[in-house]
């Protein structure tokens, strides 16, 4: 089979794939000589590999800087395959929603292959607010994202999820084991919804709590983000409530029927 598999090759292809891949790495972009060199492709194909991407509108080219970077079609193909139907277009306005009674930029994400993936966000009021970029991974052990969607997972999902998390340390507010993750899944089960208490960054608060699709099953997440000061405990579990609720809006509207 695999000599069979080899006869199909394609193998310019298979380079375009990887730069792809390696300029996903890259939220700067990359030249053209260093995409020649790190990935060991010959300066002509690299250059009609970029060229191409360029022209089908996968790729961006800053004529200042010389770099090639990601475009966003490369997104949208990828929430295309999560099979989620008008998903994006059913949050995004209860995203505004949530922005315009807390103020908080107020994010959307889902799982992605090992981490999460952030999707998209409405910026907050405040003259300071959180922004973040729209395929930007987010970890699971220290965000209120990945605690609110691995909570409501099938065990065998959570499992698999579970055998790829390394619980980087960020501070010491940030969960380091296993064991103890699991303990906070449960009280995030308990309360329907999960806090990131600067465990990743400090004097950064987030509440998220977890989107249902019509299967039941927890299809992403929807949270706030804002500076500790301005999200005391007391405010904490008034936004909580909330956003849970916005978030039982948009369950809803999915498909999603409680049945307890």
């Amino acid at each position: 089979m695999e000599n069979s598999m080899a006869n199909y090759t394609v193998p310019n292809l298979e380079k375009g794939l990887a730069v792809l891949d390696y300029l996903s790495f890259s939220y700067r972009g990359k030249t053209l000589q260093e995409i020649r060199s790190d990935l060991d492709i010959s300066q002509t194909t690299a250059y009609r590999i970029l060229n191409a991407m360029v022209r089908l509108d996968y790729l961006l080219y800053d004529e200042d800087s010389r770099r090639y970077k990601l475009s966003r079609k490369l997104l949208t193909l990828g929430f295309r395959a999560l099979n989620e139907h008008q998903l994006l277009e059913t949050v995004l306005p209860h995203l505004r929603e949530l922005r315009d009674t807390l103020k908080e930029t107020a994010c959307f994400g889902v799982m992605g292959e090992e981490k999460g993936i952030f999707i998209d966000q409405a910026l907050g009021t405040y003259a300071f607010s959180f922004t973040l970029s729209p395929g930007k991974p987010f970890e699971l052990h220290c965000s209120a994202p990945g605690k609110a969607i691995m909570a409501y997972l099938p065990r065998n999902v959570r499992e698999r999820y579970l055998s790829y998390m390394e619980f980087k340390q960020y501070n010491e507010r940030t969960i380091t084991s296993r064991e103890a993750y699991l303990k906070e899944l449960d009280e995030v089960f308990e309360k329907g919804y999960a806090i990131d208490n600067e465990e990743e960054l400090s004097g950064v608060i987030c509440i998220g709590a977890p989107v249902f699709n019509y299967k039941g099953y927890p299809c992403g997440a929807i949270w706030i983000s804002g500076p500790k000061d301005r999200l005391p405990s007391d405010i904490v579990r008034q936004d909580a409530k909330i956003i849970m609720e916005v978030a039982a809006k948009i369950s809803t509207e999915l498909g999603y029927i409680r049945t307890k």
